[in-house]
């Protein structure tokens, strides 16, 4: 059985998780509107408020005027031009501010007034340094993107996501062990087989990093073949595994297959769970978990058909997010106290 907790304790997890998967959304905004690179120094103790007057605005758009990406890419624009991405990557720092101070002020009241159980102690630590490094990381990130190739690492951004999706998948797991639950007894096999699903997942959604960094939803805007063919000639031509990961049509490839045959392996869990006893809270998780595979599916086929509109796009990172967060669900309703 689940270990009980205060309410209180709960909800704030549960805040904290719904703020980091908007961060996530937010994150793929700035993205997908090339606003990321637009800030040029990283303050983190400072620069809450934005910028409020002309003078600073213009401090601003002179600094990132000496950036490659205004040089090489955006050297049409003018003030008000940098003004429409500086928001978004401002937003994107301004939320990451606001997730640590509504986790590690509630921790440090929740802690003192001793309604944190002794076993969760350690877990949140760890969540608390881990969303700490997930700043540095972040900066580390946009630094790969102001030298002489104004693009961002599509490493460093595929590490800057998976360290956000690791401490929500950390969340929602802490979440679910705290909330009491009927259960019945479920096959060691099964247990296992969440588990593995919930890795992989994490790991299709790294290749989707890989994809975004790349550029690569632009290469091939066909489904189910890649133009014509079902292994395009980019695959066969990469000379090395590094030289594989850094051209955008075989990464897309990878992603494609990997993600079909990640959703198939969640249909046949599924499918397979059916013949087993389950109660009805761990019923709903493993269907959810099918149902929403499809779903992902179909937004990633849309994303690629349409050419990455952002919008569209957004939501296929969203849908990544919940996918996993399912996952993680059905592992803990699975898993036998």
């Amino acid at each position: 059985m689940s270990e009980a907790s205060p309410r209180p304790v709960i909800v704030w997890l549960q805040l904290t998780a719904a703020m980091i998967f908007a961060m996530a959304v937010i994150g793929a905004i700035t993205r997908l509107t090339e606003s990321g690179l637009s800030m040029v120094e990283w303050r983190p103790l400072v620069g809450v408020l934005p910028p409020l007057s002309d003078a600073h605005w213009q401090k601003l758009f002179d600094e990132y005027r000496l950036t490659p990406e205004f040089q090489k890419v955006n050297a049409w624009m003018g003030l008000d031009d940098f003004k429409s991405i500086f928001w978004w990557e401002y937003i994107h720092r301004l939320w990451g501010r606001l997730i640590g101070l509504v986790f590690a002020l509630p921790l440090a009241w929740f802690w003192w007034k001793g309604q944190l159980a002794a076993w969760l102690k350690p877990w949140l630590v760890l969540a608390l340094l881990l969303g700490g490094l997930q700043g540095a990381v972040g900066w580390w990130m946009v630094a790969s993107g102001l030298v002489d190739d104004p693009h961002v690492s599509h490493w460093r951004l595929a590490a800057h996501l998976g360290l956000a999706v690791l401490v929500y998948g950390l969340i929602l797991a802490l979440v679910e062990r705290l909330q009491p639950s009927s259960r019945l007894p479920t096959p060691a096999w099964l247990k296992r087989l969440s588990v593995v699903l919930v890795s992989v997942i994490f790991l299709v959604i790294l290749s989707g990093a890989l994809v975004a960094g790349l550029d690569a939803g632009l290469v091939y805007n066909t489904f189910p073949t890649m133009g014509d063919q079902w292994i395009p000639d980019e695959v066969y031509l990469a000379e090395n595994t590094a030289h594989f990961f850094s051209t955008p049509a075989a990464v897309q490839f990878l992603h494609r297959w990997f993600a079909k045959t990640v959703a198939v392996a969640i249909l046949v869990c599924w499918a397979v769970a059916r013949r087993v006893p389950l109660a009805p809270a761990q019923r709903m998780p493993v269907d959810l978990l099918a149902g929403m595979a499809m779903v992902q599916i179909g937004l990633g086929i849309l994303t690629i058909i349409l050419q990455v509109p952002i919008g569209l796009a957004a939501a296929h990172q969203a849908g990544a997010l919940v996918l996993y967060g399912l996952a993680v669900w059905t592992a803990g309703r699975l898993r036998q106290a």
